[in-house]
């Protein structure tokens, strides 16, 4: 019975669900790799910027272990974000440096704010780290429901999490609500791993430096196609960037993810021209969504669009179109369970897409 070594709160815990890898889902469902559409993870369907690739495929130090502060692609950020160097702090993929906000801020018991439906890691992680998490559900438009996080921060809640846009929803916040957020005694942490995608929206990276509650995450898996490398990095005020560089892993970025990084820096005219393509294939996508009388999609300023499903079973339509070799996200979620998320791919991927939803009118 080695359950009893077992720390009590992790057995109680109800795990992230991450999504299923390609490969061991074109075993299961009987198709060859590449007769799948991925359209479930909001990946970047154009893959790696080349000047990645050829940074990885020119590797020289993969056998010495990597730079703890991962100095060269920090120095590059601050250089392209406009914001010092000491203030930021990169990570294997944001989820990291969402598990190491938790461990400087909040002690075990304390409470961690959570604004469902959102990106699920956030409480799964809070449970991880034997948190509190206070869920304060969103209005039905997925809107914040700024009360009830004025009455959780009032209550002793020191810490929230925001995905702007949100996953899965894919919408923003207003400005003038963040500022009411920021105004109270919480830290915000402003998660913006879809912002390359939200047209004529101001990233919150400059303000980190005028507020001493507010951090701000960003990856490189959406806009910069490196999922897989996991890469991620955070804007933070000073002394909580000092705190996370106490406690993170030494060696928490392998050189393949910091070569990858600045390669894809070096290639940023080209994944703003694949963040524009993506943006144009999501209005032309929704405009046929919109045709569909079982989908009801919601605005989207991502890189993937929420339907909710109209008196038909949402994860029947996700297993009839993973028969047809397209891949996409249901949540057995409250709140979620009448609704599927689509992932904008390529051109040729999204038209398969139409063509099947098309096919399941009937």
């Amino acid at each position: 019975m080695a359950d009893r070594f077992l720390r009590d709160h992790i057995q109680s815990i109800k795990p992230y669900e991450p999504v299923i890898p390609i490969d061991v889902l074109s075993k299961e469902l009987g198709l060859p790799l590449d007769k799948l559409i991925k359209l479930d993870a909001n990946e970047n369907p154009f893959g790696m910027p080349p000047s990645a690739m050829k940074r990885l495929a020119n590797l020289a130090f993969g056998h010495i272990y990597p730079d703890p502060e991962a100095r060269y692609l920090k120095r590059h950020l601050s250089q392209v974000l406009g914001v010092p160097y000491q203030n930021i702090v990169v990570g294997a993929g944001s989820d990291e440096l969402i598990d190491l906000i938790m461990r400087v801020i909040l002690g075990p018991g304390e409470k961690l704010l959570n604004c469902p439906p959102t990106f699920s890691f956030y409480s799964a992680n809070g449970q991880v780290n034997n948190l509190d998490v206070v869920n304060v559900q969103r209005k039905p438009d997925f809107s914040l429901d700024f009360q009830g996080i004025e009455q959780a921060v009032g209550s002793g809640a020191k810490l929230i999490f925001l995905a702007n846009p949100n996953n899965p929803d894919g919408g923003l916040i207003p400005p003038e609500v963040i500022n009411e957020l920021l105004s109270l005694p919480v830290m915000v942490v402003m998660d913006e791993a879809y912002i390359e995608f939200a047209q004529g929206y101001r990233s919150l990276v400059s303000e980190v430096m005028q507020r001493e509650n507010l951090i701000v995450l960003r990856t490189f898996s959406k806009w910069g196609g490196l999922a897989g490398l996991r890469l991620g990095y955070g804007i933070f005020p000073e002394a909580i960037a000092a705190a996370i560089m106490k406690i993170k892993q030494p060696y928490n970025v392998s050189v393949a993810a910091a070569e990858a990084g600045l390669g894809a820096l070096d290639d940023l005219t080209l994944l703003n021209d694949r963040a524009e393509q993506i943006i144009s294939e999501r209005k032309r996508v929704m405009l046929r969504l919109e045709k569909l009388d079982f989908l009801s999609p919601y605005p989207s300023s991502t890189n993937f669009i929420l339907n909710k499903v109209i008196e038909r079973d949402a994860y029947q339509i996700k297993q009839a179109l993973a028969q047809r070799g397209i891949l996409i996200r249901y949540f057995n979620t409250p709140g979620l369970r009448d609704h599927i998320r689509i992932s904008i791919g390529r051109e040729e991927d999204n038209n398969r897409l139409l063509e099947a939803l098309e096919a399941l009118k009937a």
